[in-house]
């Protein structure tokens, strides 16, 4: 679930980003856009932790997407900083959208095998 927790993060990133890279005011878009997808990366992160909804982390493939997409939507020859951050807020996302909610454990062969280990040398009580 670290994945989870780094997306809860970027999600938190992405609601700052607007005060960090100071966007104009004049553009409420990218505001609404961050903020929007800020928002939506949380949710779905938080809802993963859920075991009826341990899958909506793939759902942050499509906010990743949007972000890239807008990023390079308003790509100019010399892109502001927030566009950037977008743009690689979008690619973390992607990468860390498919790893599975229980990476951090080995595999089922090999929890099988080390459970069959662990039984082998396991002392009998005596009473």
């Amino acid at each position: 679930m670290w994945a989870r927790v780094c997306e809860v993060m970027f999600g938190c990133w992405l609601a700052m980003s607007p005060f960090i890279f100071r966007h104009p005011p004049d553009e409420p878009r990218w505001w609404w856009n961050d903020f929007g997808c800020a928002a939506a990366v949380i949710v779905l992160a938080l809802a993963s932790f859920h075991p009826r909804t341990q899958w909506a982390h793939l759902l942050g493939i499509a906010v990743g997407l949007w972000l890239i997409a807008s990023g390079y939507r308003d790509l100019a020859t010399d892109p502001p900083p927030a566009v950037q951050n977008d743009v690689l807020v979008g690619w973390l996302l992607l990468m860390f959208a498919i790893i599975p909610n229980d990476a951090d454990r080995p595999p089922a062969g090999w929890e099988e095998r080390l459970r069959e280990e662990k039984d082998q040398f396991r002392v009998p009580r005596s009473e």
